[in-house]
C-alpha cells in the first residue's frame, strides 16, 4: 500500500506520522517553499511534478494506491492538478482541510476574495499593517505607499514587496500574549491574513479583537468539484483504510 500525501501543513505531517505508524508506505511531497521543513517519516520528495500530467505519471510509475491533498488551503493550483491527475490515474483522492475560522462577537472582519482586494481594502482601514499572508504574494501590497508593513514569514521574502516594510521571521504556533505584544509594540492598526484555519495562528485574531484592530481576511478558494473533504487526521486515516483495504 502506497499513499502519496501532498503536504506542507501540520495536518499533512501528522497524517504521515499516523499512516507510517500503521505500517503504510507514505511519500510526502513538499513544494519546497520553506528552506528548512520539519522532518517527516517515510519518503519525502521536494518540488513540483510538472502539472497534472507529470503528477499522473509519477503516481503510475511509483504505484501509488491513493492520494491525499493535505496542502495549504490556498495552494489552489496543486489541488486542481491533483484532481485531474487522480482521474487520469484512476486512484482515489481525498482533500484534508482544517476548518476555516468564523468571526465571533467583537470581531471587525473585512472578507475579501484576493490579495489584490486586500491591498485595496487596507487603504481605508489603517497605516500600520501586520501582514501575515506569508512571503508569497507581497507584490499585491507594493503599491500601497501610504502604509507601513510588518511582514511575518518563515523565510525572508524576495522582491517585489512593499517599500516601507519590516520583516519578522517566525514560525507558529503563536501565543495570545505574543500576538498582543506584536500589535502593541509595533503600533499595528490593521491585520491582514488568509483564512488558513487551525489553532497555530488563530491567537492573532483574538489579539486583534481585544485591541479593536480590524482584520482583512482573504477567503479560501474552493476545493475541486467531486473531491471528498475531511477535516481531521483521524478521518483521513479511516478513508485510507477504507479506500485501499
Amino acid at each position: 500500500m502506497h499513499v502519496l500525501i501532498l503536504g506542507g501543513t501540520t495536518e499533512g505531517r501528522r497524517l504521515a506520522e499516523r499512516l507510517d505508524a500503521d505500517g503504510v508506505r507514505v511519500t510526502s511531497s513538499l513544494a519546497g517553499r520553506v528552506a528548512a521543513p520539519k522532518p517527516l517519516p517515510g519518503e519525502v520528495r521536494v518540488g513540483g511534478f510538472g502539472g497534472a500530467g507529470g503528477l499522473a505519471r509519477w503516481v503510475r510509475e511509483h504505484q501509488v494506491d491513493a492520494v491525499i491533498d493535505a496542502t495549504h488551503p490556498f495552494a489552489g493550483t496543486i489541488s486542481f492538478n491533483a484532481a485531474r491527475a487522480a482521474a487520469r490515474s484512476h486512484v482515489p483522492l481525498l482533500a484534508l482541510r482544517r476548518p476555516g475560522w468564523t468571526p465571533v462577537e467583537g470581531d471587525d472582519w473585512h472578507p475579501v476574495a484576493s490579495l489584490d482586494e486586500a491591498a485595496r481594502t487596507v487603504r481605508g482601514l489603517g497605516r500600520r499593517v501586520f501582514l501575515t499572508t506569508g512571503r508569497m504574494g507581497l507584490a499585491a501590497f507594493a503599491d500601497v505607499p501610504e502604509a507601513w508593513f510588518l511582514v511575518r514569514s518563515v523565510d525572508p521574502p524576495e522582491p517585489p514587496h512593499p517599500a516601507r516594510m519590516e520583516v519578522l521571521l517566525d514560525r507558529g504556533p503563536f501565543t495570545l500574549d505574543g500576538e498582543r505584544e506584536v500589535l502593541r509594540s509595533y503600533g499595528i492598526d490593521v491585520l491582514v491574513t488568509k483564512d488558513s484555519g487551525g489553532a497555530a495562528t488563530a491567537p492573532k485574531l483574538a489579539a486583534a479583537r481585544e485591541a479593536g484592530v480590524p482584520v482583512v481576511i482573504v477567503r479560501r478558494p474552493p476545493v475541486p468539484d467531486g473531491v471528498p473533504v475531511v477535516s481531521t487526521v483521524e478521518e483521513a486515516a479511516a478513508w485510507v483504510a477504507a479506500s485501499t483495504g
